[in-house]
C-alpha cells in the first residue's frame, strides 16, 4: 500500500526532462497529448508514442493531465455531442492503452489565476500569488470587461483605482501577460503566445459566457458526465474532476467545483466512483470556508488523483502558495486521512488502492533561478515538496502501524 508519487511533465517542450524527473523520487508521470487540438480525438498510436518514452526512461504514465473539455461542451454549443463523441473515444482509447486515470476540469475559458509568479519569500525563494485587488484593478481598468462594476464592492472599486493609477504602462501589460497568457498558454491555454490582440480574444471569449450562469453550467456539466462516464466505466478508467482555481467566480464567469455542496452535487448527479475527483488541497485551501481534511473524509472514495500543496489566504482574501508542509492546511491531517482511505479501500477489496500523487507546484529556489520552467513548476522546488510529503507520509504510516498493534 502507497501513494505513487509523479511529477507533472509537458511533453518534450517541458524545459525539464524525464531524466531529471527520474532523480527526483517519481516513479511516474502525468503527462497530456498537447500538441493535439483541444476537442480532436486522442488515437491509440499518438497515445502510445508518449507512453513508450516515458517507459524508456524507467518511468509509468500514471495520470493524463488533462484531456481538455472542449468549450463548446462547457457552453452547451451545437457541436457539443459531436465533440462529446470525440472525447468517448479518447476514453477508450487511453483505456486501451492502460491508462487508467483522467484529470480534468470544467472551468469556462480560465484554468487558473494568479496575479504575480515571482513572490519573493522571506527565505529568498519565489512562490505564485493572487492579489485580489490587482485583479480587480485588471478587470475594471485593463481588461474593461462590461458591467465588471457589478462584481465588487465601492469599497473594492475605490482601492482597485487607487492601485491602478499608480500603475506604469510597463506594470499594466505584465499584469495583463501573466492573467491571460502566461500561466494558460503552456497548458492549452484558449490565448497563445504571440497574439497581437490578447485582450481582445480575452473579452470575447468571456462573452461568450454572459448567458450562462452557476445553474446553467451545472445542467452541460451533468449532461457531460452522464454521456462520458458510462464509457469510462466499460473502458476501466477513471474520470477526475479538479477544482476550480481559485475557489470563487472571477471575470463575471460561474464557478461550480469548489465548495463540498459543488462535491455532492457532483455525486448525486452521477453515482458511479468512475465520477471521481482530483482533490486539490492547493485550490480548495483558498477558501478558508473549506475544511480540507473534512472534505476529504467525506468525498475520499472517490478521490483517483492528488494534487498535495499548500495555500496560505490572508486576512483579505489575497493568497499565495506556501511551502507543502506549511500554509492554512494541516498535511499532517490530510495525509492521515489518505491513508485511512487506503486502508478502507483495501478492506473493502478495491484495486485502486494506490493512488497516484504529485506535490503540486513548487516554490522556485536554489538552482531553479539558473534554468527556464513553466510557471509553478521548477524542479528543485517540486523535489523538495515531494521528499517533504514523501516523508509524511511514511511517518505517518509507521505511527498507524505501530498504534495497530500497541
Amino acid at each position: 500500500m502507497k501513494l505513487v508519487k509523479t511529477l507533472r511533465w509537458f511533453g518534450q517542450k517541458d524545459p525539464i526532462t524525464l531524466q531529471e524527473i527520474r532523480q527526483t523520487g517519481a516513479t511516474g508521470i502525468v503527462t497530456a497529448l498537447h500538441h493535439i487540438p483541444n476537442g480532436e480525438v486522442w488515437h491509440v498510436e499518438e497515445i502510445l508514442k508518449t507512453k513508450y518514452v516515458i517507459e524508456e526512461q524507467g518511468l509509468s504514465w500514471e495520470v493524463v493531465e488533462s484531456l481538455p473539455v472542449h468549450e463548446e461542451i462547457k457552453k452547451g454549443g451545437a457541436d457539443r455531442d459531436r465533440l462529446i463523441e470525440n472525447y468517448q473515444q479518447s476514453i477508450r482509447n487511453l483505456g486501451k492503452c492502460g491508462i487508467q486515470t483522467i484529470c480534468y476540469n470544467f472551468m469556462p475559458v480560465l484554468d487558473w489565476a494568479r496575479t504575480n509568479l515571482h513572490y519573493r519569500l522571506s527565505d529568498g525563494a519565489e512562490a505564485m500569488y493572487f492579489d485580489r485587488t490587482l485583479f480587480a484593478a485588471f478587470d475594471l481598468y485593463i481588461l474593461k470587461r462590461p458591467d465588471a462594476e457589478l462584481d465588487y464592492s465601492m469599497e473594492e472599486q475605490e482601492t482597485a483605482t487607487k492601485v491602478f493609477l499608480n500603475f506604469t504602462p510597463e506594470q499594466a501589460d505584465e499584469l495583463t501577460y501573466n492573467i491571460i497568457v502566461k500561466t494558460q498558454s503552456f497548458i492549452d491555454g484558449a490565448v497563445g503566445e504571440g497574439e497581437k490582440d490578447p485582450k481582445g480574444i480575452f473579452l470575447r471569449l468571456l462573452s461568450e459566457y454572459e448567458n450562462i450562469d452557476r445553474e446553467q453550467l451545472r445542467k452541460n456539466f451533468a449532461y457531460f458526465l452522464k454521456a462520458v462516464i458510462p464509457v469510462a466505466e466499460e473502458s476501466g478508467v477513471r474520470l477526475a474532476v479538479h477544482p476550480d482555481d481559485p475557489p470563487f467566480p472571477l471575470l463575471g464567469l460561474p464557478r461550480i467545483v469548489s465548495i463540498g455542496e459543488d462535491f455532492r452535487w457532483l455525486a448525486e448527479t452521477c453515482p458511479s466512483l468512475n465520477n471521481g475527483i482530483t482533490f486539490c488541497t492547493g485550490s480548495l485551501g483558498a477558501r478558508k470556508d473549506n475544511d480540507i481534511v473534512s472534505l476529504f473524509r467525506e468525498f475520499g472514495e472517490r478521490v483517483h488523483f492528488l494534487h498535495l500543496r499548500n495555500t496560505m489566504v490572508l486576512e483579505n482574501g489575497d493568497f499565495y502558495e506556501a511551502a507543502h508542509l506549511e500554509g492554512g492546511t494541516d498535511m499532517a491531517q490530510v495525509m492521515e486521512a489518505i491513508v485511512q482511505e487506503q486502508m478502507n479501500r483495501s478492506e473493502a477489496g478495491r484495486t485502486d488502492i494506490n493512488i497516484p500523487m504529485r506535490p503540486d507546484h513548487g516554490h522556485k529556489l536554489l538552482g531553479d533561478f539558473n534554468r527556464e520552467a513553466n510557471p509553478g513548476y521548477p524542479l528543485i522546488g517540486r523535489m523538495r515538496g515531494l521528499a517533504e510529503l514523501s516523508g509524511l507520509e511514511m511517518g505517518i504510516r509507521h505511527r498507524l502501524a505501530v498504534d495497530s498493534i500497541t
